[in-house]
């Protein structure tokens, strides 16, 4: 298997550029986001947020200047299943398929590449992810789940 790199990057011409790169996660900012404005997260704890990041793949999107305007993770096995989490994009920098850029390129990851099932769940975004690869879940009835 071949070794996978200390930092994935990978920049479009418009000067954005998406990471994996653990050290420039702005966690104040994705904390602030998640907890405050993200309907999914409403009042996260900062430090059950640095638990999900410790097991989970983030990845950060950078404007021209490194400033952190998206995120997302991954909760994998790395062979068989990878779950898409906690994805945004400051609204100052929607509307230029950012969103949909970051889902195909974490799709690409070394550890992530071979993955053979991926799930995710989304009240008002299907058509950015279905523009990454996603499609409506066959069966739903069959998924079950645990909320606390």
């Amino acid at each position: 298997m071949d070794e996978i790199p200390a930092v994935f990057e990978v920049t479009r011409e418009d000067g954005y550029c998406i990471s994996d790169a653990r050290q420039m996660l702005d966690i104040e900012f994705i904390h602030r986001y998640l907890a405050d404005e993200a309907y999914w997260s409403a009042g996260l704890p900062r430090q059950m947020l640095e638990r999900a990041l410790s097991g989970s793949l983030p990845f950060g999107i950078y404007d021209g200047d490194g400033v952190q305007v998206g995120f997302a993770r991954v909760v994998t096995d790395g062979a068989i299943f990878a779950y898409l989490r906690d994805v945004f994009v400051v609204e100052a920098h929607r509307g230029r398929g950012l969103a949909t850029w970051l889902a195909r390129v974490m799709q690409t990851h070394p550890a992530l590449a071979d993955v053979r099932s991926w799930l995710l769940a989304t009240r008002d975004a299907h058509e950015v992810y279905r523009r990454a690869g996603f499609e409506s879940v066959p069966h739903p009835e069959w998924y079950m789940r645990i909320r606390k």
